[in-house]
């Protein structure tokens, strides 16, 4: 079939228009305001995780401390009541905030394991400084989690999670604990 120039022009304009506005009806609606504090916390909370694991490597403490795990736990389940939030989540929240933690902990052991030595750098006081640091941003982390809990269904959540994570992170091991940080923060129906 031949088709005149002119209407093949407009064909191909129409065909042309039509992928445009397809791309524009599937741009990603801007994420709420209150991910990315949720996420700068989570990093934070990441991050402490090398101390600890500086202090376990100069006690030989076990990167496991379960006691100290559930004694967390419990805390968040009770700051869940007065923040008028599911118990149940809040603990599944910090539970997966302490794996990313050990997922941290476990890979800087290792890897301090194979070259025999720990970087020569200060070492705050565990239970003095680090874990007051740990209490203080687990009360910023559930003010911020309550305030995005309401975008957790949203369709776009993973979207919204996948681009702000990739802005916070700075190497491969702390990405994976921040990935496995944020793993159930969005629920999607399946």
């Amino acid at each position: 079939m031949l088709l005149c120039p002119s209407f093949s022009k407009l064909l191909t304009g129409v065909v042309a228009g039509f992928f445009v506005c397809a791309a524009h009806a599937y741009t990603l609606p801007p994420a709420p305001a209150s991910l990315q504090p949720l996420l700068v916390t989570m990093n934070e909370r990441l991050n402490l995780a090398d101390l600890v694991a500086l202090s376990k490597w100069d006690t030989h403490l076990p990167t496991q401390d379960s006691a100290r795990e559930a004694q967390v736990i419990a805390n968040a389940r009770k700051q869940a009541i007065d923040r008028k939030l599911d118990p149940d989540e809040v603990a599944e929240l910090i539970a997966a905030q302490i794996e990313a933690s050990k997922l941290v902990q476990y890979g800087l052991l290792a890897h301090w394991q194979a070259a025999g030595k720990a970087p020569d750098t200060p070492r705050p006081d565990l239970a003095k400084q680090v874990r007051p640091q740990l209490d203080e941003l687990q009360n910023r982390l559930l003010q911020h989690y309550a305030a995005f809990a309401p975008y957790r269904k949203d369709p776009n959540c993973a979207d919204w999670l996948a681009t702000a994570r990739s802005g916070l992170i700075k190497d491969t091991l702390h990405g994976q604990a921040l990935i496995r940080a944020t793993g159930d923060l969005c629920i999607t129906d399946q």
